[in-house]
């Protein structure tokens, strides 16, 4: 079975591990197209190779470079032309030009479809978006992030066949625990991710200040909010608890995650828009670091038992979950210990490229 996936998100190098596993499963042989950069709002990221074993990546310019419903790579029919896959797994929404332009040019060569869909609010799209998305409709199969967005895509009309599973896994053997407790260091709570409001970074900081003692707050991520939170920091003098770390580039993201005592993710509800996932929670997760996550979209299903969950924007919620946190060494260590298990049975690299691989073979063998 040849599969052909294309994804912008594979230029981040620890992503690159599903790749790897998904080309280890016999019987798949795996092209992966990525950017050689993508744009963010914190600037370039550029390509960073790290893992490339049994797959071929093939490096191709995209136009429109940091667009994400624009994007698209003019190679791409040729790639497919050569390459002639059983298989073409576009890793984007089926609203977005670059799914579309590549399930045009697979069809066109007899290969099967599949996009990648975490949208969890149901949304209407005006044209042209909304032809893309009713041809990928039409023409593929899909992979959804998580059931609320397997709801949606059903509610919008989609009827092929559908899986449920994560885009991406943790490496457990990067994100891993720390080799010996944290002792005699200021509780310190961490939050990584984009640095907007709809994150509940408003909620973050007014909880931790009523912490008081000794204790720390560390902010990794790039975003409009950070000139609030300075602003912030310095209205209310937290120069001294609150370190805003910038960008943490994906390699030192598991230094990082160990070197918190909690992770917490407050993010908001708003009418256009829910936490699709919340990946920060299973990368801290692994590294047996206890979370505190808002009921935001799927961050519930994913933190199950082993955290603590708060109303959305409820700041005394949050303050006291992180007190009893603070207060309670050991049930942080239960916690830990429960979010290491989920990940192994759930998250990791391996469980979704074999889940992705099995539904790979279902729908090839449904042809």
């Amino acid at each position: 079975m040849r599969v052909l996936l294309v994804s912008k998100a594979c230029v981040v190098g620890p992503y690159q591990k599903k790749l790897e596993a998904i080309a280890s499963h016999q019987g798949v042989e795996l092209r992966a197209v990525v950017p050689p950069y993508w744009k963010t709002e914190g600037g370039r990221l550029e390509l960073r190779r790290m893992h490339e074993g049994g797959y071929e990546l093939r490096v191709r310019r995209a136009l429109f470079n940091g667009r994400f419903h624009l994007h698209f790579y003019p190679a791409l029919g040729a790639e497919i032309a050569e390459f002639r896959p059983d298989l073409v797994h576009m890793d984007e929404e089926p609203y977005n030009l670059a799914t579309a332009h590549g399930v045009l040019a697979g069809r066109r060569r007899g290969a099967l479809c599949l996009f990648f869909s975490w949208q969890n609010l149901l949304r209407r799209y005006p044209p042209p978006f909304s032809w893309f998305e009713r041809l990928c409709y039409r023409e593929c199969s899909a992979i959804a992030g998580s059931a609320d967005a397997a709801s949606v895509l059903r509610l919008k009309g989609f009827r092929g066949a559908l899986a449920e599973i994560p885009q991406f896994g943790v490496d457990p053997g990067l994100f891993s625990p720390a080799p010996s407790l944290r002792v005699g260091l200021p509780f310190t709570v961490g939050f990584a991710g984009r640095l907007v409001e709809e994150k509940g970074l408003e909620v973050l900081l007014k909880s931790f200040s009523s912490l008081g003692g000794n204790t720390q707050l560390r902010i990794a991520g790039s975003g409009p909010r950070r000139a609030w939170i300075q602003s912030y920091v310095a209205r209310h003098r937290l120069f001294d608890r609150v370190r805003l770390e910038g960008h943490v580039a994906p390699e030192a993201m598991p230094d990082f995650m160990r070197s918190l005592d909690v992770l917490v993710m407050p993010s908001l509800v708003t009418p256009h828009w829910v936490e699709q996932f919340g990946r920060s929670l299973v990368e801290a997760m692994s590294c047996e670091v206890p979370v505190v996550a808002s009921r935001s979209g799927e961050m519930p299903n994913v933190v199950g038992d082993c955290g603590l969950l708060t109303p959305p924007g409820d700041v005394e919620g949050l303050a006291s979950a992180l007190e009893s946190l603070r207060a309670d060494p050991e049930g942080r260590r239960e916690y830990g210990r429960r979010g290491r298990r989920r990940v192994l049975e759930r998250y990791t690299h391996e469980r979704i490229a074999a889940d992705t691989v099995g539904f790979y073979r279902r729908i090839v063998e449904d042809r």
